[in-house]
């Protein structure tokens, strides 16, 4: 390693240490959801996993949900509110693990700046309940070049042709 390298490597570290560690891992808005439950009433709604991803803001095991696999036509739905998050004409194998998609659907999510691992990653939620849904990269395919990395847990599956589930009150 030559001393430019070094030099580099150490502003960078630099820069990266003073980034602002926020409570909870992310700068969400302060603003309310349109739904707008407590945390206990979500951990009584759902199951002790999904509760975990969507309002704790944590991470399934990659590789750990039946939905990285489904491949028929239908809707991806938040799995507390149920509002439509994706199509899954948007859905593609990322290699990752996880349910990727390349686009969500309009006004369906939000974002966030997430500092859990200490850069700066783009968290998002769900539009209507604030779960955290996973984080959104650059290196998805075209034409958005985006990758939504999606907790399967965070989701649910409706087939096309069937009545979608009815908003959660």
């Amino acid at each position: 390693m030559n001393r430019r390298n070094w030099i580099s490597r150490v502003s960078g570290l630099m820069a990266v240490s003073s980034l602002p560690i926020l409570p909870f891992g992310s700068a969400k808005a302060a603003k309310p959801f349109p739904l707008s439950k407590s945390k206990p009433e979500w951990k009584g709604l759902l199951p002790a996993d999904a509760y975990r991803v969507l309002f704790e803001e944590g991470t399934e095991p990659a590789g750990s949900s039946a939905l990285n696999a489904e491949k028929r036509a239908g809707t991806f739905i938040c799995a507390a509110c149920n509002l439509p998050l994706f199509d899954s004409a948007h859905k593609y194998e990322s290699g990752t693990g996880w349910p990727s998609f390349w686009q969500p659907l309009e006004a369906a999510i939000g974002t966030s700046t997430d500092f859990k691992l200490v850069f700066p990653r783009t968290e998002y939620h769900c539009s209507r309940c604030g779960g955290h849904q996973g984080h959104v990269f650059n290196d998805g395919p075209k034409p958005t070049g985006k990758r939504y990395c999606n907790n399967g847990v965070a989701l649910k599956f409706a087939l096309k042709g069937e009545q979608l589930p009815a908003l959660r009150t």
